[in-house]
């Protein structure tokens, strides 16, 4: 019985960030998450746009609001925007991003767009960036395309430090799979060694 109840949880959860994804557009949230408090349901929207989430006079939030309540049962739900600061460090808004770059200019551009985002992610100060795009790009054949610059852990505890998304752009070719995975500066690298004046060995040993 408790595993059908948690089961139907989950379910509704899903429906829940699906909707408000759908709802608000590709490109606003990062991640959506749910916690349940002894007031209510607590939704948390991150997203780097609070304003295009809240509306103009906070409609947005009422509307959303009222439809989780009656559509979704949910007794008492309140919405809480969490402002990501750093979009370019977020992999899931950069992954989205070039979904829609593609989706607008078209994917015989993939690499201008690719290229261009990398760069803008590493002069920010990223560690690392990695890019992956999948599909038919730009031939009749499906094949992926790996953009990287600096470090990124792929193993290990370090491995964690890494944030990583993934979604599709629809466009007139088909499906494009994207990937991004972001190492941002203050990640903690557990193998780096920093050499400063006080390891130096600058004294020279002569012959007798």
């Amino acid at each position: 019985m408790e595993e059908k109840k948690f089961i139907q949880l989950k379910k509704q959860e899903f429906g829940i960030k699906e909707y408000i994804k759908r709802n608000l557009g590709k490109g606003k949230i990062s991640r959506l998450d749910i916690e349940y408090t002894p007031v209510g349901e607590k939704i948390i929207i991150s997203t780097s746009k609070p304003g295009l989430v809240i509306g103009r006079g906070g409609e947005k939030i009422r509307e959303l609001t009222e439809i989780l309540r009656k559509r979704f049962k949910l007794e008492n739900p309140h919405i809480e925007i969490n402002e990501i600061e750093t979009p370019l460090f977020d992999a899931q808004i950069v992954a989205d991003d070039i979904a829609m770059a593609l989706e607008r200019m078209g994917n015989l551009r993939f690499k201008v767009i690719a290229y261009r985002k990398l760069k803008e992610i590493m002069d920010a100060g990223a560690l690392g960036c990695e890019i992956r795009l999948s599909g038919k790009l730009p031939s009749e054949r499906a094949r992926a395309w790996r953009f990287a610059e600096g470090y990124l852990k792929k193993a290990g505890e370090p491995r964690k430090e890494v944030d990583r998304a993934e979604t599709t752009a629809l466009t007139k070719t088909g499906m494009i799979g994207i990937k991004v995975a972001i190492m941002n500066p203050n990640a903690r690298i557990y193998d780096k060694i920093d050499i400063n004046a006080t390891m130096e060995v600058g004294e020279d040993v002569k012959d007798e």
